[in-house]
């Protein structure tokens, strides 16, 4: 038996967060252990959400539980968002890739996906309320659309030195090779 996939965060600036996310085309043990592995990092980061990108990979994956229990856990691969309606409801969210980073993002309340699942069956659900919050902010991270990108300006004015302080240390690390 192998050992267990363990993943590590991507944190912002790093550019894999920047690029739009490739279809998923092979299917199989390595991708269900992928996703097995996304899970393990969401829940051990204490989040309800986690793309792809979060974690360095470029392919069109995220996985969310808005519960926290087992089987309420979401797997959607190569998802696409076919509708958005409902009410647009302003609340606070935070981001995995942006530690102590918190803004209050506008969304629609509830949309509709279509996606097939870690074996490659086809799906099509819709969302309301704190799940479609969690699919459209994880959604937006196989665009390529980050936290940054929908805070108003007095949130990123708010948050300006924790931005700062995320570019400095991925800096820094690049200059140390």
């Amino acid at each position: 038996m192998s050992e267990a996939l363990e993943l590590q965060l991507t944190l912002y600036p790093e550019p894999v967060l920047r690029k739009r996310a490739g279809e998923v085309e092979a299917f199989g043990p390595d991708l269900e252990a992928f996703v097995e592995a996304m899970f393990e990092c969401m829940r051990k980061s204490g989040g309800v959400g986690l793309a792809a990108p979060q974690v360095g990979d470029r392919r069109r994956i995220l996985v969310f539980n808005p519960t926290g229990a087992p089987e309420d856990d979401v797997v959607l691969v190569n998802p696409e968002i076919v509708d958005r309606s409902g009410p647009v409801t302003l609340h606070e969210e935070g981001c995995l890739s942006f530690p102590s980073i918190y803004a209050e993002v506008r969304r629609p309340d509830r949309c509709r996906i279509t996606a097939v699942d870690a074996a490659g069956k086809p799906l099509e659900a819709t969302y309301e309320g704190f799940a479609s919050r969690v699919a459209q902010h994880e959604f937006d991270h196989l665009e390529g659309v980050l936290l940054v990108d929908r805070m108003s300006p007095a949130d990123k004015l708010r948050n300006r030195s924790f931005l700062e302080e995320l570019a400095e240390r991925y800096q820094a690390a690049r200059d140390r090779g």
